[in-house]
């Protein structure tokens, strides 16, 4: 059973990443440490083993609530895959583009059909893993993000696919215009 100062502990953490990884950030705010000296690669995490796509398939969350997936989820891990009309590497495109302006985000694998990215939060250098899998034959971008470290997240990994999702929204209708 888990303890009360440990209970505190994780649940302060989690309020910290809530509150030190925004997805838009002035000028002002990327000159900043991205972490608190000292605690750089403390609370990194070991690289999952789950990682990539198996039988065409991201891997199922764990069941802490750190984590969502679009496919084989359960209600409380379950996020809707990211819709695309036209052509597969144009959709893959916008993704890289988004992540690129997404703050201490980094692209650490991409193939034709996968991206890996990174995101370290801001104040305690936490990372999470983000996925995203285009499957040749529809036109959806299957998506998992989790956190290495800790219980709860609070909802960042939601938030940030959902922030993701606007984007991409947002320049596939500028491209339509």
């Amino acid at each position: 059973m888990r303890s009360v100062s440990s209970t505190f502990f994780t649940i302060a953490l989690s309020v910290l990443i809530v509150f030190a990884s925004p997805l838009v950030a002035s000028a002002a705010t990327l000159s900043q440490p991205a972490v608190l000296p000292g605690l750089s690669g403390v609370f990194t995490g070991d690289h999952p083993d789950n990682i990539g796509v198996i039988d065409g398939k991201l891997a199922d969350c764990p069941t802490t609530p750190n984590c969502v997936v679009s496919q084989n989820a359960d209600e409380e891990h379950a996020i809707a895959p990211i819709i695309y009309k036209g052509e597969r590497e144009a959709a893959k495109a916008n993704i890289v583009d988004i992540l690129g302006v997404v703050p201490r985000t980094k692209i650490v694998e991409e193939t034709d059909n996968y991206i890996l990215a990174e995101s370290e939060s801001r104040l305690m250098g936490f990372v999470d893993d983000t996925e995203f899998y285009f499957p040749a034959d529809k036109n959806v971008i299957q998506v998992r993000a989790a956190a290495r470290m800790g219980e709860s997240d609070l909802g960042v990994n939601r938030r940030r696919v959902e922030q993701i999702r606007l984007a991409f929204n947002d320049l596939a209708q500028q491209g339509a215009d």
